[in-house]
C-alpha cells in the first residue's frame, strides 16, 4: 500500500498538480522534501485544523514557513520538537560539582584573581570559563605571553578568546597580540581571526604565523589554501604559493596563486555522457532524489554501481554528486548541461547560470532546501511569486522542479541584478542574500576600496554574512572556470581588480 501510494504521488507531480491529500503527504518518507510538502499541505484551503495538528508532527525540521503556515491554519504556534537531553552519569556529575566549588572559591577569595593564578592551567580555563562577566571583570589583567602560551595549548582556551572579546576586557585583550603555543590547541576560525587583527595593526610576522597555524587546524581543503594563501599575503613567501598549486581543490585561492605564478587553471572535469534515463527514475521527483541521497549516503552502498546507473546526459548532476562523494571530492566537476537552451544566451550569461547552479545545487533539478529553496536554481517561493507574474504565467512550484523552467526563471532574475550589478561577486551576493543587502553591503565605505595593499582581497573576507561571503568566493571560482571553459580567458585576479571601480561594478556606487 505504502509503495502505491508513493507511485501515486510520483505520478501527479509532472502533471502539475496544485493540490495533496493528507494520505499523500502522511506517506512520504521523512526529509526535507516531506517538509516541503507537508508546507505546501498546511496552506491549502482543504486542509483541516485536525490534519493540520497531526501533520506537523512529522516534519523532520520547523523552518520560517512551515511555522507561518501552521500559524495561520490553526491559530497557535506548532508544537516544538523533542530534543534529546544529554544526562550526565552520578561520576561526571559529582567531577563536575567538585570543579564549580573550586570556582566558587576562588572568585569569593580576598583577592581572586591571586587565587585564580596559581591553578593549574586547566582548571584556571575552567573557571574563567563559568565565572560569568561578572567574575571574569575580577579576572582581568595584563597575562604574559608565556603564561597564554601555556593556556592556548588546551581547548578551552578558544571560549577564553571569546569571553574576552564579548565581556571587553581590555588588560586579557593583549593575549591576542601574542604567539600561541607551537602546537596549541585553538581552533581554524579563531587562528584567522586572529591574523587578520595583526594584519590590521601591521603586524605581519604575528599574522603569518596565525594563518600558518590556521592551515594545519583546516577541517577542509578549501580552508586550508584560504589560510595558507594569507600567510603569502602576509609574509610574501613564494613557498606558501607553491603549496597552493599542489591543492587538489579548486578553490578562489589556488586560482589566485595560479595567477600570481602565471600557471594555467586547473578547469576540473565537464563529463560528456551517453543520452538516455534512467528505468523508474524522474529527475523531477523530489522524494525520488531524498531516497537517492540516502543510498548515496548510506556507507554500504557500491557507489561504483551507483553511478554506473546514473551514467547518463539527463541525470549527469546525479551522476557527479555521487562520483563527487564517492571520491571525497576528488577528482572535481563542472558539467555544463542543456546546451541548447544555454548556447541561446550570451557567453556571460552562461557562465553565471552555470556557476550558480554548481554552487546551488550540483545541477540536481529536485533539490529542495531546508528552507524550500526550490529546483536546480534553489528559487524561493516568494520568488517564484514574482517571477512568474513578471513572465505573466502560471506555474506551480512543483514545475521548478524541472531544470528548464529553472533555468529560464533564474534568467528572468539575473535581467533584473544585472541591471545594477555588474560584476559577478556582486550578482552573486544578491542572488543569495537579496539585492537590498548587496546594496548596503557594497556601499559600505570600508569595503571594496582601494586603501591598502591587501584590498580588494582583505574585502572579501569582511563580508560578516557567512553564508554569502562563502557563496560569492565560491560562485565566483565557478564563474572563471565556466568563463574559460566556454572560450573566454578570464583571469581572476582581474576580477578581483576591479572590485573598487565602481562604475565597472555596479550601479549603486556609481550614483553616489
Amino acid at each position: 500500500m505504502r509503495i502505491l501510494l508513493l507511485l501515486l504521488f510520483t505520478l501527479l507531480i509532472p502533471l502539475g498538480a496544485k493540490s495533496f491529500s493528507y494520505a499523500q503527504v502522511h506517506s512520504l518518507p521523512a526529509g526535507v522534501e516531506k517538509d516541503y510538502y507537508i508546507w505546501r499541505l498546511l496552506r491549502q484551503k482543504s486542509t483541516t485544523r485536525s490534519q493540520a495538528a497531526r501533520i506537523i508532527r512529522e516534519a523532520s525540521a520547523l523552518n520560517p514557513l512551515l511555522k507561518k503556515a501552521y500559524r495561520r491554519k490553526t491559530g497557535h504556534n506548532p508544537p516544538a520538537p523533542r530534543r534529546q537531553v544529554h544526562r550526565l552519569t552520578p561520576e561526571q556529575k559529582a567531577q563536575l560539582e567538585a570543579k564549580l566549588a573550586v570556582a566558587r572559591q576562588v572568585l569569593r577569595a580576598p583577592d581572586p584573581l591571586a587565587a585564580w593564578r596559581k591553578l593549574d592551567p586547566k582548571m584556571r580555563l575552567f573557571v574563567f570559563k563559568h565565572a560569568g562577566k561578572k567574575g571574569r571583570r575580577m579576572l582581568d589583567y595584563a597575562m604574559s605571553e608565556a603564561e597564554w602560551q601555556e593556556l592556548s595549548r588546551y581547548p578551552d582556551a578558544n571560549l577564553m578568546i571569546h569571553y574576552i572579546r564579548r565581556d571587553r576586557l581590555p588588560k586579557l585583550s593583549r593575549i591576542l597580540r601574542y604567539k600561541p603555543a607551537q602546537k596549541n590547541a585553538l581552533r581554524y576560525d579563531y587562528l584567522m581571526r586572529m591574523g587578520f587583527e595583526a594584519l590590521n595593526r601591521g603586524d605581519e610576522s604575528l599574522a603569518e604565523y596565525d594563518f600558518d597555524r590556521a592551515a594545519d587546524r583546516a577541517g577542509k581543503r578549501e580552508l586550508a589554501d584560504r589560510a595558507l594563501f594569507w600567510a603569502w599575503k602576509a609574509d610574501d613567501d613564494r613557498d606558501y604559493l607553491n603549496r597552493l598549486v599542489k591543492s587538489w581543490d579548486i578553490n578562489l585561492y589556488t586560482l589566485a596563486a595560479r595567477d600570481a605564478l602565471k600557471l594555467k587553471y586547473d578547469l576540473g572535469i565537464t563529463p560528456e555522457l551517453p543520452k538516455g534515463r534512467v528505468p523508474g527514475f524522474d529527475i523531477r521527483d523530489p522524494i525520488q532524489w531524498g531516497s537517492l541521497k540516502r543510498k548515496i549516503f548510506d556507507p554500504h552502498t557500491d557507489m561504483e554501481a551507483l553511478a554506473k546507473r546514473f551514467r547518463t546526459a539527463e541525470t549527469v548532476g546525479h551522476w557527479t554528486y555521487i562520483k563527487t562523494k564517492a571520491g571525497k571530492d576528488v577528482p572535481q566537476y563542472f558539467p555544463m548541461p542543456y546546451r541548447e537552451f544555454m548556447k541561446k544566451l550570451p557567453i556571460k550569461r552562461q557562465a553565471i547560470l552555470y556557476a550558480i547552479a554548481r554552487q546551488e545545487s550540483r545541477f540536481i533539478p529536485a533539490s529542495v532546501s531546508h528552507s524550500f529553496a526550490l529546483g536546480m536554481m534553489q528559487i524561493m517561493p516568494f520568488l517564484v511569486d514574482h517571477l512568474k507574474s513578471v513572465r505573466h504565467e502560471r506555474v506551480d512550484y512543483d514545475d521548478l522542479f524541472d531544470p528548464l523552467t529553472a533555468l529560464k526563471y533564474a534568467n528572468t532574475h539575473l535581467d533584473y541584478l544585472t541591471k545594477w550589478l555588474h560584476h559577478p561577486l556582486f550578482v552573486a551576493y544578491a542572488y543569495n542574500a537579496g539585492i537590498g543587502y548587496t546594496k548596503r553591503l557594497i556601499r559600505r565605505k570600508e569595503l571594496f576600496e582601494d586603501r591598502n595593499k591587501y584590498d580588494p582581497w582583505i574585502s572579501l573576507e569582511r563580508v560578516a554574512n557567512y553564508q554569502a561571503n562563502d557563496y560569492g568566493k565560491k560562485v565566483l571560482t565557478n564563474y572563471v572556470i565556466y568563463m574559460n571553459k566556454l572560450g573566454y580567458p578570464l583571469r581572476l585576479i582581474f576580477l578581483v581588480s576591479v572590485l573598487h571601480r565602481h562604475r565597472l561594478t555596479d550601479e549603486f556606487r556609481s550614483r553616489r
